[in-house]
């Protein structure tokens, strides 16, 4: 999660809990008995659905979404374009060092098919399998998400009714009333909130990631089959380009031209005075920034 949403995320759930402080009971909207009856039957009814490695994989995969910041079609445009100029200039096998600083391990696994010199039918059908099989896997930690989004009003539901019928048992008796009428409305806060402020919304997230990060391997796949049949770098540019928003497209040219001149004064010059992979990776990281 990038730091404005954090921020926003942090005011607004700041917002949202002032406002039950500022009935001046902020005490009454805590109840055990209903977090019992809401957690229990969510977390029961989760294990009944799924095994619990595939439950347990889900959080790790929200985790992840939340913790670590995606990288941009942008950089890795600029990646495949610096790969694309060092492979004509030194050759595809020089492409084999990359493989450990790559960005990705779907941009290492092309890397590695490209250097093995697979075919282009080759490496489309063995990473677009890899891309088929990460969705898929994706899809199954979003349905839980949703799957629990859907539950949870229902077992909220279900603690208002366990309220209720204890509040018809001690209909003559005010003490049981006032401790079961809580029970009854706090049960459908907890159902709710749980659904659309942390359930829904990490399914959600976990889709939209998804599909950011299926966009960003779909680049890499056309740029690795691109380097793989030698073609042009400049044509390679104007097709990434295609992925990419009218404002992300800027500077992508100049950024092409810098890389080609880096490796052809690089290739220039005696061997004991070149760059190394290191200095490579900060040239080019100045070449994107000036772009």
């Amino acid at each position: 999660m990038n730091k404005k949403n954090l921020i926003g995320v942090i005011v607004c759930l700041a917002v949202f809990a002032a406002s039950f402080l500022l009935s001046g009971a902020a005490g009454a909207y805590w109840n055990l008995v209903a977090f019992l009856v809401v957690g229990s039957g969510i977390t029961a009814a989760a294990l009944i659905s799924y095994p619990l490695e595939r439950v347990k994989n889900a959080f790790r995969v929200a985790r992840n979404a939340y913790a670590t910041e995606p990288v941009t079609s942008e950089e890795i445009v600029r990646t495949l374009l610096d790969l694309s100029v060092k492979s004509k200039v030194d050759g595809i096998l020089s492409l084999e060092r990359r493989q450990e600083t790559a960005t990705s391990s779907f941009l290492k696994n092309g890397l590695i098919l490209l250097v093995d010199n697979y075919k282009e039918e080759e490496i489309r059908d063995y990473l677009s399998t890899e891309m088929a099989f990460f969705n898929l896997r994706r899809q199954q930690s979003e349905r839980i998400f949703h799957t629990l989004a859907r539950m949870a009003p229902a077992f909220g539901v279900a603690g208002s009714v366990i309220g209720l019928i204890g509040l018809l048992m001690g209909i003559n008796d005010t003490t049981v009333i006032l401790r079961n009428i809580p029970v009854a409305f706090i049960s459908t806060l907890y159902g709710l909130v749980l659904s659309n402020l942390f359930f829904a919304p990490v399914a959600e997230n976990i889709n939209f990631r998804t599909r950011a990060e299926l966009l960003n391997q779909k680049l890499v796949l056309e740029g690795i089959v691109a380097i793989s049949k030698e073609q042009n770098s400049y044509k390679l540019e104007r097709k990434l380009a295609s992925f990419l928003s009218p404002a992300e497209r800027e500077g992508n040219t100049e950024a092409l031209r810098q890389i080609t001149r880096k490796y052809v004064n690089r290739k220039r010059q005696p061997p004991e005075v070149r760059t190394d992979e290191a200095e490579e990776k900060s040239l080019l990281a100045e070449s994107s920034e000036a772009a």
